[in-house]
């Protein structure tokens, strides 16, 4: 045992050690209670392919849970981008951290760099020395592959599912409440029950008029991306 100990907390995998380690506790947490951390930001994403992603907001409030669970469909990137996609953007959906929430994405390519670099440096003894870093380096790549290869049967699982894990909610005719001023192309937050439950969704002025935060709006459709409702003040 402390033998396995000392190889977990070497100079070599102590990084990925404590960073799994966060990331299960993240996960622990996450399915005990959620997390409602509330996050005055301002996102602001140029992907050059004309699209919002679903963490990509002008103003108003973000949810962490929302960050932990963005996911990007990637016929949308594909088939709107007017411009090639940057590298950056070639590599997040290569390696599936496109069309799968990022967290889970994320905490899998972890989970996968760290046990390759974990039984390599233990089976030639190199945990805790130089060479046990270079091993380091050079498992990251092989686990990006490893991790697709991982992830890619999930992409079916969780296209069926929202950020909670259950059926979608249609949330057309509904009735919300603003959580953020829009108006024209400005997207913002609102806040719909549906079944029981209060949902934070992404929202744009239908007729581009400004809508005020507070302010009742009912959710006429979905935009063609899929990333936003279109809504129009409603009047009791």
């Amino acid at each position: 045992m402390n033998q396995l100990i000392d190889i977990l907390f070497s100079e070599v995998n102590i990084t990925l050690t404590l960073l799994l380690i966060l990331l299960l506790v993240y996960w622990i947490i996450t399915m005990i209670g959620g997390l409602d951390f509330d996050l005055d930001v301002d996102v602001d994403i140029d992907v050059d392919a004309d699209i919002d992603f679903d963490s990509s907001i002008e103003g108003g409030n973000l949810d962490f849970e929302d960050i932990s669970n963005t996911e990007v469909n990637q016929d949308d990137v594909l088939g709107k981008r007017r411009r090639p996609l940057k590298w950056w953007q070639i590599f997040l959906i290569y390696f599936n951290f496109v069309g799968l929430p990022f967290m889970f994405t994320f905490t899998c390519w972890i989970f996968v760099w760290w046990l390759m670099t974990t039984l390599l440096t233990t089976i030639t003894l190199t945990y805790e020395n130089y060479i046990g870093f270079i091993i380091m380096l050079a498992a990251f790549f092989p686990a990006l592959f490893v991790n697709k290869l991982f992830t890619t049967p999930f992409k079916g699982f969780f296209k069926h599912l929202n950020k909670d894990g259950d059926a979608p909610v249609d949330f057309l005719g509904r009735q919300a409440i603003l959580l953020s001023n829009i108006s024209e192309d400005k997207m913002g937050n609102a806040e719909v029950k549906a079944e029981g439950n209060s949902h934070s969704i992404y929202v744009k002025s239908l007729d581009r008029k400004p809508l005020t935060y507070g302010s009742s709006v009912l959710i006429i459709k979905r935009s063609a991306d899929h990333t936003h409702f279109l809504v129009q003040s409603y009047n009791q």
